[in-house]
Formats: C-alpha cells, structure tokens, sequence
C-alpha cells in the first residue's frame, strides 16, 4: 500500500510539473487584452504626468533661490561690505499665523480654518493656546486663540514666490507694501484682510472669511539692510510720501 501511495504521488507530481510545463509557453504567448492594454497606458500617462508636475512645481519653486544666490547676494554684499555669503542678509523663515474667536467653540469653524491654512501654505498648522486667563475678553488659561505655521527652505521660497508675483497683485486696490512695515530688526510684516486672495482657496467653498499676518523673518542686522533685501527680491516697497 505504501509503494503504490508513493507511486501515485510521484506520478501526479510528474503530470502536475508537465502540465505548467506545457502551459505557461502558451500563456506568454497570448495576445495582451485591450482591457489590460488600456490600463498599462493610463498608468503611464499618469506617471509621466506626476513627473512633469513635480518637475514644474520644483523649477517654480528654485526660481526665487536662484535669484537669491545669483542676483540679490551679490548686490547686498558689495552694498553693505559683507567678506562671506554667511554675514549677508537672507530670509531665514516666514510665519503665517491667524486668530479666532475662542468662545465658538464649533469644531467644523476651526477645522475649516485649518484646512484653508494648509491648502495655502502646503503644511499642517499647530495650533496655539492662551497662556493666561483674562476675564475682560472671556478667555481661560489653556483655550485655543489661533494657528500658526512656520515655513523654512524650500517651502519658504515657494511661498514667498506666490506672494510676491500672484496674491499681492490679487488684493483690492493695492498700491504697494509701505516701509513702516519693516521694523528695526529688518523683518517685514504683512496683513491681509481676506484669506480668499490666495489661488488656491475658492470663493465658491470658503466657509468663513479671516484675516492672515505674515512675518518674514531675515538676518538683517539693520532696518536698511533688510529693506534692501526686499526689495532685492522683488517685494512692491513703496517709498514714503514727503508731506509738506
């Protein structure tokens, strides 16, 4: 009984391995079905197109450091008397930030706030709690207040690129950035009234209007050289006007 077991076993395990043997050089050559034709295309397309836009969004991103390093580094070196690129003023960080009313204590209000802020400036923001309690204004120690969010490097260019050449163009009756908005560290402040400027966030689905102030922060050492600077990059500074 063992012997013919065994037997039996070995021969269905030599038809099994002829079988496959036999199949599979007639599989490979089936025709590919139009269905499965179809689909390796639309991968591929889809692909290239994720590689184009990367690529784009990489060269519209550099542009900004590229003038940096080949225009305005230069210029602010020979102007001010810096021996090394480290001495001279650069942009170091730019903080969005934005305030809410704490006593709404709608969860969908601030999650809409949230997620306005992370379509414009392509990052989670955190948010920030009072730290003491004022009574006047109804707020306990602890109480959310606002959000912020701290841009470096690459998505500090990025964002300061749209700025500059798309949302300030944008807003209403603009006429240019006044210099008061630099202070004595030579770091410019902006403030805009609606957040609905920027591009990326559609009139048609913005739940709730909110104001945004936008520091950038540099390494000026003065009011004049971080005016320079800006206007380096290409911020609309305007000069005041002399009343007499």
């Amino acid at each position: 009984m063992r012997e013919k077991r065994a037997r039996s076993s070995r021969f269905l395990s030599r038809l099994a391995f002829q079988t496959q043997n036999w199949f599979v050089p007639n599989a490979a050559k089936r025709p590919e079905s139009v269905i499965a034709r179809r689909r390796r295309t639309s991968i591929g397309c889809a692909k290239n197109a994720v590689r184009r836009s990367k690529r784009s969004n990489f060269e519209f991103m550099m542009r900004l450091k590229e003038k940096y390093i080949k225009e305005v580094l230069p210029a602010i070196k020979e102007k001010f008397g810096c021996k090394n690129n480290l001495a001279a003023a650069r942009v170091e960080k730019v903080v969005v930030n934005t305030g809410f009313d704490p006593n709404v204590r709608d969860e969908k209000y601030q999650e809409a706030i949230s997620n306005d802020l992370s379509l414009i400036t392509g990052q989670k923001p955190s948010v920030r709690q009072a730290k003491k309690s004022i009574a006047g204004f109804k707020i306990r120690e602890g109480m959310p207040v606002g959000m912020t969010v701290t841009l470096r490097k690459d998505r500090m260019y990025d964002f300061l690129d749209r700025l500059i050449n798309v949302v300030l163009p944008r807003s209403r009756d603009f006429r240019g950035l006044p210099e008061k908005n630099i202070d004595q560290n030579g770091n410019l402040n902006i403030g805009i009234k609606e957040q609905i400027i920027f591009p990326e966030i559609s009139t048609e689905k913005a739940g709730s209007i909110f104001g945004i102030e936008i520091s950038v922060v540099s390494s000026a050492k003065s009011r004049q050289e971080g005016l320079e600077l800006f206007r380096r990059l290409g911020f609309p500074i305007i000069k005041p006007e002399n009343k007499e």
